[in-house]
């Protein structure tokens, strides 16, 4: 997909987010109270986080105070917005010097981690990669059947075990497998749980030990998958995925289906992560490394006087 295409599907993907902030309704009000009340609420409602639509009100309160809003100030909050999101990794994914890179996929059943998977194989496929999955996924019913048919949408092989098979066998085998072939990358799926289970949990981290013990260094990364519906219900699970697993970042998806955005904002400030990929559709190419200053100018486009 081209910058353009991306860039032009990343605003439609966002504007139900943009309305809400709505920056034309700025124009030529006042900056007092009432009005910095009013960017206080349609911040939040956006899921900016509150810690974060603090500091961008303060700010502009102190910069801009009886004066009155125009472009000017779109763009102060451009810029406060991309300070707050700046991150030294950005969305680059960590790759191993020698051997297979392995990235572990984790998220909660609903979150679109099966999907964003398959398109993860996409991307990774076009930059001239070898690929495997690995379907660790073997406590939900289809599960591994699923991760098949993106599978092969995407042109990737797989490893998976027979239901119910312990999930760090499977991905012990894969990782010989990814070993014995010279692959490039292994992406291991893993069982979608709510992360109030402290059960489920647990067997997360035996694949992650399994990982580790075979391949040293890995995985490379754990990628976080969360539903941008979710708002602010996905923090708690961000907070408890991160301590029990050590994430490293997030993909964030369906950002095209919520006004809620900001919720980019929220993880990057509360949990401290990045965000490296963000999906705003259901093609296998709508997922895309995560770019700050286009997701903030997305956001924060002034529309023409005619649209």
């Amino acid at each position: 997909m081209s910058i353009k295409n991306f860039f032009d599907k990343l605003k439609r993907g966002l504007a139900k987010t943009a309305r809400l902030i709505d920056v034309r309704s700025w124009f030529g009000r006042k900056v007092d109270a009432s009005f910095l009340d009013d960017l206080e609420a349609r911040l939040i409602q956006a899921d900016v986080g509150v810690a974060a639509t603090g500091r961008i009100v303060a700010r502009v309160k102190e910069s801009f105070a009886d004066k009155t809003a125009g472009e000017d100030l779109v763009e102060f909050v451009r810029n406060e917005l991309k300070e707050l999101l700046d991150d030294p990794r950005k969305s680059s994914l960590t790759e191993a010097e020698s051997g297979p890179t392995v990235y572990l996929i984790a998220g909660v059943n609903g979150s679109g981690k099966t999907t964003s998977i398959a398109k993860l194989s996409q991307w990774i496929k076009e930059r001239n990669k070898t690929i495997l999955l690995a379907a660790c996924d073997t406590f939900r019913a289809a599960a591994s059947d699923q991760l098949e048919v993106w599978a092969g949408r995407a042109g990737v092989d797989l490893v998976k075990g027979s239901p119910g098979a312990d999930p760090a066998s499977v991905a012990h085998d894969a990782c010989d497998r990814a070993l014995a072939r010279k692959i490039d990358v292994l992406i291991v799926d893993t069982a979608g749980r709510l992360h109030t289970q402290q059960h489920l949990m647990r067997e997360l981290e035996k694949v992650r030990n399994v990982i580790a013990r075979k391949i040293p260094g890995s995985p490379h990364e754990v990628l976080l998958v969360l539903d941008a519906t979710n708002g602010q219900n996905a923090i708690r699970q961000a907070e408890v995925f991160t301590k029990s697993i050590g994430c490293t970042g997030v993909i964030l998806t369906k950002l095209d289906g919520t006004a809620k955005g900001g919720i980019v904002v929220s993880i990057r400030q509360t949990i401290g992560l990045p965000v490296k990929f963000i999906g705003v559709g259901e093609g296998i190419d709508d997922l895309q490394p995560f770019d700050p200053a286009a997701f903030v100018d997305s956001l924060l486009e002034i529309p023409s006087s005619s649209g």
